[in-house]
């Protein structure tokens, strides 16, 4: 069921006008693509490493090591730079560690709090990840599908529906 077939099972109390209606199922509509369009690249990238080879690692993993590229940081750091929003980071940066795809190391400062790198491993899978980003890019172009100012468009609304939303966070606290 999308979420927008849950517009019209709201409370009574709820009443929206034509117009608001309107843009409602459209924003519901978003929502719904923007999640399913996440979970299909996990699966884009799923299918990419078992094209290559690589079994060890999920998506959700590989997706950690491309954003956190050259970058030394810890688990906060990884979700207020919006690198990652699971709840589960501390799980995948371990099994990383293990796996051999991130050193770790006790910062000096507050040794409660670990910092990760990746190793030649690692890069490596985020070289992956990006060849992929790459090719999915100049096919985007070539075939038509989107240009830069389509591009642009779409990642300027997205990135004020994101502030929006976290105003509202803001304004909860």
């Amino acid at each position: 069921m999308t979420l927008h077939a849950n517009l019209k099972s709201l409370p009574v109390e709820t009443e929206f006008s034509a117009a608001n209606a309107a843009f409602m199922t459209s924003y519901l509509d978003s929502l719904t693509l923007v999640e399913r369009l996440h979970r299909l690249l996990l699966d884009v990238i799923k299918d990419e490493f078992e094209r290559v080879g690589v079994l060890e690692i999920n998506a959700v993993q590989a997706l950690l090591l491309f954003n956190i590229g050259e970058n030394e940081v810890t688990a906060g750091e990884l979700k207020t730079r919006g690198y990652y929003q699971g709840s589960n980071v501390s799980y995948n940066l371990k099994k990383l560690v293990d796996a051999g795809y991130m050193h770790h190391e006790r910062s000096e400062i507050d040794r409660r709090s670990v910092r990760v790198r990746l190793t030649q491993k690692g890069r490596d899978i985020r070289l992956i990840v990006a060849k992929l980003f790459a090719t999915h890019a100049d096919g985007l172009v070539t075939r038509g599908v989107v240009d830069q100012k389509g591009i642009d468009d779409i990642t300027s609304a997205l990135r004020r529906i994101e502030r929006y939303w976290t105003e509202q966070i803001r304004y909860i606290y």
